[in-house]
Formats: structure tokens, sequence, C-alpha cells
């Protein structure tokens, strides 16, 4: 699959539920209305799916949410697309907020996946309660550590939020190091309608990398994992830094993926509205030669990039759309 702009598609990140156990604040409102459950595709219409994006070029699989490991069986999709490994699809990983970790990390490890995302923005109980809401760190720290013994590779994604964990930065990177992890920083993203302002969120991470280059040694890498950090070396601990610049240096230019909701709808691109009903197409036609050309006649739709931007004066997010139903 090509877009209009030269750019291959070969990476999927599939939201498998937009419900999540957690309310963190720059995510969700406290007092969510979930999607109902006759809307959301099966774990076999997601199966089929993914092997239509896999037949068409598709290396590597993302698993999200919300928080993906709340679905109900939502094993038996990994281990029905872990099974593809090797057969056209490179990668099958994950981003979780890790409450529900320490009991899946074994089987995750045996259906194939090798690496994982897990949403940390602290390591402070307090503060971790604060801005999940409804989440305890002790649960997160225990999938992380079973996920690291099952011999996952773990990623800590850390949203920088100004005044909330902005001064925990340095301790994050150190801890990381200390266990092995590598760390991705994020900027808070304007999607969706929140209770609180993103404009006092913000925190732009051109300021954070000069902060940190005070105490650690960082050099530009040319690691990739398929996704739109740019990574640094850190000299002291052997470990990457990945940054997220959505804000003031958007990765629009080497994009390579798309975003599947769990009721079938294409986004692609996550700051962007237009959007193609797979669902439709996946119910209304059996065979794979239409779904197919439904897939890269939304592929041929790919804008250039986003128009992410915080509105200052309104204090609007860019799009009504949560993070949570495109799945990050």
């Amino acid at each position: 699959m090509r877009d209009p702009f030269g750019r291959d598609i070969t990476y999927l990140r599939v939201s498998v539920t937009d419900r999540c156990d957690f309310r963190c604040v720059y995510c969700m409102a406290e007092d969510m209305t979930f999607l109902p459950k006759a809307e959301i595709l099966s774990l076999e219409e997601m199966e089929r799916l993914c092997a239509a994006f896999i037949a068409l070029g598709v290396r590597k699989l993302r698993i999200t949410g919300g928080e993906p490991l709340v679905r109900r069986d939502v094993l038996r999709l990994f281990e029905r697309l872990g099974s593809r490994l090797g057969n056209g699809l490179d990668e099958l990983t994950l981003t979780t907020n890790g409450s529900q970790l320490a009991r899946f990390a074994s089987p995750l490890h045996e259906a194939g996946v090798r690496r994982i995302n897990v949403s940390l923005d602290t390591l402070r109980a307090e503060t971790f309660t604060a801005i999940t809401r409804w989440g305890r760190i002790e649960r997160t720290l225990d999938g992380i550590f079973a996920a690291k013994a099952a011999g996952i590779a773990i990623k800590i994604n850390m949203v920088a939020l100004k005044e909330v964990n902005e001064h925990e930065i340095d301790a994050m990177l150190a801890w990381c190091g200390e266990h092995g992890f590598d760390l991705c920083l994020i900027e808070t993203m304007p999607l969706g309608e929140i209770e609180g302002d993103r404009t006092a969120q913000y925190l732009p991470l051109s300021l954070v990398r000069a902060r940190l280059r005070r105490n650690w040694t960082l050099t530009a890498s040319d690691y990739r994992t398929g996704g739109p950090a740019r990574y640094y070396d850190v000299g002291e601990t052997g470990q990457k830094l990945g940054f997220i610049t959505p804000l003031t240096h958007n990765f629009c230019e080497s994009c390579n993926r798309v975003r599947l909701t769990c009721t079938g709808t294409l986004y692609m691109c996550l700051g962007q509205e237009d959007a193609a009903d797979l669902r439709a197409v996946l119910r209304r036609e059996e065979s794979d030669e239409a779904l197919h050309a439904a897939i890269l006649a939304a592929i041929a739709r790919k804008p250039k990039g986003h128009d992410f931007v915080i509105d200052r004066e309104h204090r609007r997010p860019a799009l009504a759309r949560h993070m949570s139903v495109t799945g990050g």
C-alpha cells in the first residue's frame, strides 16, 4: 500500500475497545460514555480485517484501546494474529496501561509478543492516582515487572505534563536505565473534550530535551521502531530515549501507519476526521476482494499531515474525538 505522497503503509494500529479502567486527565473525561457493545467488531471480524491489511503489505500490528487487555477474550485475538508472524507479519505488539499485565504477560509472550509499550507518567503513587483518577500504581508496576520476567522488552510511554510531572522526567529516565527499559516522552495531544485546560498541560519537548542535556549525554540515533518517535542514545544508561512531538515538530513526513477503531472505522491520520467505514464492507461482502478495494481506496485519501494546534484563545481541542476512540 502506498499513499498519494509515496509513503508505504506498513503499520496498522488496531483499537480493540474504547473502554478503559483508567480515566487519565489528558485522555478522557471522568464521566465517559462508551460505545454500545453492539457497535463493536467481534474478535473474528477484527482478525479478518487484520488479515486483509497483512495481505496488502502491513508488516506490524499494534493492539491498542482504550485499554486493550480489558476486552473479554482478547488473548484469543493475540493468539490468532501471532500465528501469522513470519508469514507476512513481522511484529505483533501492544500499548497498555499495565493494570492487567501481570496476568497476561506470559500468555502474550507465548502468543508471539516480544515488545510492548506501557503508559506510566510518574513513579509517585499520589501523582499516578491524580493523573489516572482510578489507577493504582502498584498494579501497573507489578505488570511491568511480570512482562520483563516473561522476556518481553518494555518501553515506557510518559506524557510530559506541565507542572504535573515535568520535574520527574530525570528520575524516570534513571529508573528506566536501572531496569533496562527504553523511555518515550510524548507531548499532550489536542484530542477530545476533557475536564480541564490543555493549554495548562502542554509542555514542549524541545524544552524538556534541553533540560535533560544538563545531566545526561544524549546522542541522536537512527533507531526506529516503525512509529513516530525520534530517538537518542542515553550515554549513562545505554538505553534509548524517544520524543514524540506532534506540536513542536510533527512526524508526518515519514508516516507509515493508519488506525483502525473497534467499530471498524479506518482513520488515515490521527489528526484528521476523514475516515472509511470498513465495518459496512466487512459485513456486506463475503469476498476479501471488496474489502481490499475499500482499504486501498481509503489509503488513496491519506493526507500529507495533521493539523494539530493548541487553541489557546478558545481552549478547544483540535478534534472532538477522544484518543481512546482512535487508539493513540
